[in-house]
C-alpha cells in the first residue's frame, strides 16, 4: 500500500560511461545531468517498489531539478526520493542527490501508475 512518506534511494560511482562528455551534455569528464536524472527516477521507482498491485507499473510524467554542483569521476552519488503526495494515480516526489562533499541536485518528480500490459500494447499499437 502506498503512503505518503515512503522513501527510495539509488546509488551509484561516477564513472567515464554516465560523465557530461560520454552522454554528450557537455564536454566535461563530472557527473551528467541525464545519469543524475535517471538515478532520480530509479530512487522514485525503487520508493514505491513492494507498493504496487500486480500488474501495475509507473511511468515518469514530469521532472523539476536543479543540478547544482559537478562530481568527479570515482565519486559515489546517492539520491532519495520521498513520496509527499498521492491523487489517485497520480503520484509527486521530492527528489534529492548527494555525492561524498553535499548536495548535487534536487528538485521534485511526478509519475503515473499504469497497468502494464495496456501501456505497452498502447506504445506497440504506435508502430
Amino acid at each position: 500500500m502506498l503512503n505518503i512518506g515512503l522513501i527510495g534511494e539509488s546509488e551509484v560511482v561516477v564513472t567515464k560511461d554516465n560523465t557530461a562528455k560520454a552522454l554528450k551534455s557537455g564536454e566535461l569528464e563530472v557527473f551528467a545531468t541525464p545519469a543524475m536524472i535517471a538515478l532520480m527516477e530509479e530512487s522514485a521507482c525503487n520508493c514505491i517498489a513492494g507498493h504496487l498491485e500486480k500488474g501495475q507499473s509507473s511511468v515518469g510524467t514530469n521532472l523539476n531539478i536543479a543540478h547544482v554542483s559537478p562530481s568527479p569521476v570515482g565519486m559515489k552519488v546517492t539520491c532519495t526520493a520521498t513520496l509527499i503526495a498521492i491523487d489517485n494515480r497520480a503520484l509527486k516526489f521530492e527528489i534529492e542527490a548527494r555525492d561524498e562533499k553535499g548536495i548535487i541536485g534536487k528538485g521534485s518528480h511526478s509519475r503515473f501508475i499504469v497497468d502494464k500490459i495496456k501501456f505497452q500494447n498502447k506504445a506497440d499499437s504506435k508502430i
